[in-house]
């Protein structure tokens, strides 16, 4: 445990070789993004009302459960967590138990599309009117288009009503609308928020022949490919059938679960998380979710999700193409290809996990939507890979022992997202460890040493002392800093009182403050000579115009009150027979009144009386205080 609070992984980096790129970097850097904004639209579906004649078209085109798909809340800061383990390297999330991944078994369960067929690919269309004119019987108005995307709003508000006695070419064109408002508002669900492309509509011209079409496989693509994207700490939106993705989590994982007030089982099995969900969720936002997935159990997760389900519910069509749920092959969507690697998560399936192959590195290209380009020939590749599905379906080859495969999987994994230790607790500890071996390094004899281990401590020494000197440094201006008009002259103002009961000093006594060089921005004070590592002032300022005030006179319960004026020197200056009380002031990196003060003990002297006076408004600010 003790090597990933400072290093999470991964240690070998041959499979996350993207890791800079990932969220999880800036996560554990302090950068958080938050939760991200998802982009789905399945809240108005309901409000098409489809005549009888169009449910046997949308029964025909293959997407009958598709339609029933449920209006389910999304929960933000699951789905945000779960792209934080998600990595695009190997398409699967990893999690402390091995890695996982939403599989085309999995989309064939819940959503009820097709994951054998032609591949869902086409022409492409920069322009919406001349497509939509002859499939939809009208174009679409300036305002409702963006390249060769169209609004849902249009679709919705043009055809979502159709007569009951309407012509059968006018049903065919409404129900295609609605087919492309479906596939825009779940499956191919953009961060457009409310666009889709009609580079799909040409696919429903024949329902026959949609009905052809690998739905399944190009949906789980889509979905790949914006996790992928989402993945990256640049982002901040995602995309994609998320309804998918948060009923996939539901049955995999015991986090975030709902209680729902009706447990009956329907096809498709997304169908088990509509109605009224009951039970807690307050305080479940993105840290609660990423703690969970962090310390995530082999008792939170069900592997076979799927076991006792009566098989009865499935439809035949359904289970004759679950065998492709198993191949390793590439999804293809339009545009966008993903690799399917089941032999990365045969616990899913039932089978002993092996140590999968090293995935093959490829190259995600922006295929670009140029009107009237067919993909399918700017990608032979991936079409033949797909075309070979059937050939490679992973096998149970016997695995590996759970340990053997668990000692594999820490190396090559990203162990935690969020930091097991703040990073303030972290440095404290850094910090610590240091002052003990620099105290073990000024303590250690060289008695009898040769000249190279002698050199090897004084080395130490060395190191060490500057180390401190940098952290504390680091740590000084750890407080955020108000920004100040470029150019403007910083002054600070701070008030130091301290009553002492101690022994008065005399004060012709030696006093000493020891300052590095100029240009060395960790400056030291100290008092009579020694150094109390765990109390360092910096100083990289200079400071003028210091005026001291000492009321009381020199009675026991003397009060110190200070009052400077920052403009940037180290300033060290006693004051004039206070008790057992020498005044050392450093102030680094002032920026706004951002101070910091060491009260060490020693020796006083005395102050002209030139310089002191009442201390008078006395500002209020940030600052760091240390007691030696």
């Amino acid at each position: 445990m003790d090597l990933y609070v400072t290093s999470p992984g991964p240690i070998d980096q041959s499979v996350l070789y993207d890791q800079d790129k990932h969220v999880s970097s800036a996560v554990w850097e302090g950068q958080e993004r938050g939760a991200l904004r998802c982009h789905e639209h399945t809240s108005k579906l309901d409000q098409w009302a489809l005549t009888q004649k169009q449910l046997e078209l949308v029964h025909k085109a293959g997407f009958g459960y598709l339609r029933l798909i449920p209006a389910i809340s999304l929960d933000n800061p699951l789905i945000s967590a779960l792209v934080e383990r998600w990595r695009r390297e190997t398409n699967t999330f990893h999690l402390n138990v091995g890695e996982m991944t939403v599989t085309l078994e999995d989309v064939a369960y819940f959503l009820g599309l097709a994951i054998d067929g032609e591949p869902v690919m086409g022409v492409t269309y920069t322009m919406c009117d001349t497509i939509c004119e002859k499939l939809l019987g009208k174009a679409p108005d300036s305002g409702s288009t963006s390249g060769g995307m169209v609004k849902l709003s249009w679709l919705k508000e043009s055809f979502s009503q159709c007569p009951e006695d309407a012509p059968m070419e006018e049903i065919e064109r409404r129900t295609r609308a609605y087919l492309l408002y479906l596939v825009g508002s779940t499956i191919f669900s953009t961060t457009t928020g409310n666009k889709v492309p009609v580079m799909y509509l040409p696919l429903f011209e024949n329902f026959d022949q949609a009905s052809n079409y690998a739905w399944g496989a190009a949906a789980l693509s889509f979905l790949y490919r914006a996790l992928g994207n989402a993945s990256l700490k640049s982002q901040s939106t995602v995309s994609g059938c998320l309804t998918l993705l948060q009923c996939w989590s539901y049955y995999h994982l015991d986090i975030g679960r709902p209680r729902l007030n009706q447990d009956s089982m329907h096809f498709p099995l997304v169908l088990k998380w509509k109605g009224k969900q009951s039970g807690p969720t307050a305080n479940r936002d993105l840290i609660f979710y990423r703690k969970a997935l962090d310390s995530l159990k082999s008792s939170d997760v069900e592997w076979l999700p799927y076991m006792n389900i009566d098989s009865r519910i499935i439809p035949d069509d359904i289970k004759s193409g679950l065998i492709v749920g198993r191949s390793k092959t590439m999804l293809i969507c339009f545009d966008k290809a993903e690799r399917h690697l089941p032999d990365r998560c045969l616990r899913q399936y039932g089978l002993r996990q092996s140590i999968p192959e090293e995935v093959q590195r490829w190259e995600r290209k922006s295929r670009g939507v140029d009107g009237g380009v067919d993909l399918s020939g700017k990608m032979e590749i991936e079409l033949n890979e797909w075309l070979d599905r059937r050939l490679n379906i992973v096998e149970d080859d016997g695995g590996v022992e759970e340990s053997e495969y668990m000692q594999w999987y820490m190396k090559i994994t990203r162990r935690f997202v969020g930091r097991l230790i703040p990073l303030s607790s972290e440095f404290q500890r850094m910090h610590a460890a240091l002052r003990d071996i620099a105290h073990l390094a000024d303590t250690v004899s060289t008695q009898g040493m040769d000249s190279q281990q002698t050199e090897s401590v004084t080395r130490i020494r060395y190191i060490v002392h500057e180390c401190l000197r940098d952290q504390v440094g680091t740590s000084m201006l750890a407080p955020s800093i108000p920004q100040v008009e470029h150019g403007k002259r910083i002054r600070g103002k701070e008030m130091i009182r301290r009553k002492s009961n101690g022994k008065r000093r005399r004060k012709d006594d030696p006093v000493q403050c020891h300052a590095p060089s100029e240009g060395d921005q960790s400056q030291l004070c100290s008092a009579a000579g020694e150094i109390d590592y765990s109390q360092l002032c910096l100083t990289d300022a200079e400071v003028d115009d210091l005026q001291l005030c000492h009321a009381g006179g020199d009675g026991v319960d003397a009060q110190l009150h200070t009052t400077i004026e920052v403009d940037g020197t180290l300033l060290c200056h006693p004051t004039d027979e206070i008790d057992d009380t020498e005044t050392c002031i450093a102030v680094t990196g002032v920026d706004d009144s951002q101070v910091c003060h060491a009260i060490i003990k020693g020796e006083a002297q005395a102050v002209p009386q030139s310089s002191l006076r009442t201390s008078e408004d006395v500002g209020q600010h940030n600052d760091c205080s240390i007691v030696v």
